[in-house]
Order: structure tokens, then sequence, then C-alpha cells
């Protein structure tokens, strides 16, 4: 028999955190919680595995960011995707129009040359750069802003 998992509403942006302050009321009052998943694809829930609804109660009384509990159980294939996590390049093409959103060059805009599933890598050519160089950036700090024309293909 599967354990039940709980939905806990969140404040947007505090789902990390809120997680965080319930695993350390769950350490401290040894409650029957066997796991907690704070998917990144999903803002303002997370997910709670527990023996029963009361302990998840428990574990989130009093903590500020942590908003309701969702009344219904949630089943395991509902969530099963989220347990994976997808790959940050997914979704970007050669061509595309990027923008950077960290590192040295966060704010330049470019188009993507090159892509390396595998390392989660764009290369991209900045567009301001009088001379065009190659950035290789992970995926994650890269932006799609424009997506490559269909005619261009």
């Amino acid at each position: 028999m599967e354990t039940p998992i709980f939905a806990v509403r969140t404040t947007i942006g505090q789902e990390k955190n809120t997680a965080e302050m319930m695993d350390s009321r769950i350490q401290s009052k040894n409650l029957p919680i066997k796991a907690i998943l704070v998917p990144q694809d999903i803002r303002g829930y997370i997910f709670v595995e527990a023996d029963g609804k009361s302990a998840v109660e428990r574990a989130k009384a009093g903590i500020k960011h942590a908003k309701g509990l969702i009344e219904r159980k949630v089943p395991l294939k509902e969530i099963e995707d989220l347990l994976e996590p997808k790959p940050t390049v997914s979704g970007m093409e050669k061509g595309d129009t990027v923008e950077l959103t960290g590192g040295p060059f966060k704010g330049e805009k470019g188009r993507i040359i090159r892509i390396e599933d595998n390392k989660e890598e764009a290369t991209v050519e900045l567009f301001e750069a009088t001379v065009p160089i190659p950035v290789t950036v992970r995926g994650d700090r890269v932006r799609v802003v424009e997506r490559k024309r269909e005619e261009e293909k």
C-alpha cells in the first residue's frame, strides 16, 4: 500500500523556504512524514508524503508561507512526471533569440548557434558584440525571447 500524498498551498516563490521550515519542524517533533517534494514546474504548492493528514497539519501549523492543505489526497500518477527533472535546454532550438539571465553577460541578447543536450548547455552568439563571440552558458541561464521563425526552417 502506498503512503498518501498531500498538497500544501504556499506563497508563490516561497515553496523551498516553506519546505525547509516544515522539515525542521518534522525533525524536531519526530512527525511521521516520509518526504517533501518541491517541484520547479508548479508554483505555489509543495507535496508531502505522510501517514496521515494530521501529521501534515502539525508540520505546517504556524509556518507563515504555508497557506493551506488541499482536502483530497494526490495520486502518485498525477505527480510522477514532476519527480524527474527536465533538461534545462528542452524547448530551445538552434536559431532561437534568447536573453541571458545570469553571469557576466546578464541582460544581453543573442541567437542560439548550438545546443548540447547531454551537458544542458547552449552556445549563444551575442548581438551587441562588435566581433561575434560564441558564449557557452548553462541552459538555466538563458530565457527564450523569440522562437525561430517558420519560414527560416
